[in-house]
């Protein structure tokens, strides 16, 4: 798919240049076989409200950044396997169109794009390159996802007891097994969760009561549905791998 472009000069530019918008806060990336296929504008749903995010497409990587000067300056810097991704498409929100998952064994988050097409260009894209890199490796598709988190917005009580209402004193938390927004005493506990971290993480009581009892407390809970939040800025299309080769 991309084999011409490795080791071209064009691509070593394109991603030099992405290593020097992140600066010294990003890692390296470039690597042997590695081709930047695109990048473009998503917003990404965050814990406080929806913000917009660079992403930068590899052959084997997603990368995604906060924008400090769009085209120039980014930082916080993630990178994901692309052999960890998969995919699941959601319906539009009043507040948030052309939304879809990307899920991880580690962290599973929402985005969205500008349009319709622009969905569908990145969907189709990072397919491509999941089926590429799973049929390369021979590894079969993930089947543990960590669960996104519903953003602090969502309610104002905590989801497990419904009684306590979250204020300037009474602090939101997130269970780290199944995302919902749960308060202090609801979320007491901890347990490990190898794949998520090596030191035990907050978990609600409810969460927490299954795990001791089920063995298979390691595996992915289902996502909770998102609650719509902000709408889409207008985003950056994906520079699709067709541009590439045509610069």
């Amino acid at each position: 798919m991309v084999d011409h472009l490795v080791n071209t000069e064009i691509n070593s530019q394109r991603i030099a240049a992405v290593e020097n918008c992140f600066g010294a806060s990003g890692q390296p990336l470039a690597v042997p076989g590695r081709v930047l296929l695109g990048e473009g504008i998503l917003t990404k749903e965050c814990r406080k409200k929806p913000k917009p995010r660079i992403f930068f497409l590899f052959n084997d990587i997603l990368v995604y950044g906060s924008i400090v000067i769009n085209k120039r300056k980014y930082n916080s810097q993630h990178i994901i396997p692309l052999e960890d991704v998969t995919l699941e498409t959601l319906p539009d929100t009043l507040q948030m169109k052309n939304r879809w998952m990307i899920k991880t064994s580690k962290k599973s988050f929402v985005v969205s794009a500008a349009s319709l097409t622009e969905r569908k260009e990145w969907i189709s894209h990072l397919e491509e390159c999941i089926r590429h890199l799973l049929t390369k490796t021979g590894r079969q598709p993930s089947t543990e996802h960590a669960a996104p988190w519903i953003p602090d917005k969502a309610t104002d009580i905590c989801m497990r007891c419904t009684q306590t209402k979250f204020s300037t004193l009474t602090r939101r938390h997130h269970c780290r097994k199944c995302g919902f927004v749960v308060c202090g005493d609801c979320s007491r506990q901890r347990f490990l969760m190898p794949r998520l971290s090596p030191k035990p993480l907050r978990v609600c009581n409810l969460c927490y009561r299954q795990g001791c009892s089920s063995t298979g407390f390691h595996s992915a809970a289902r996502s909770p549905a998102l609650p719509g939040s902000q709408g889409s800025p207008g985003g950056t299309l994906l520079t699709a791998l067709s541009s590439l080769i045509s610069d």
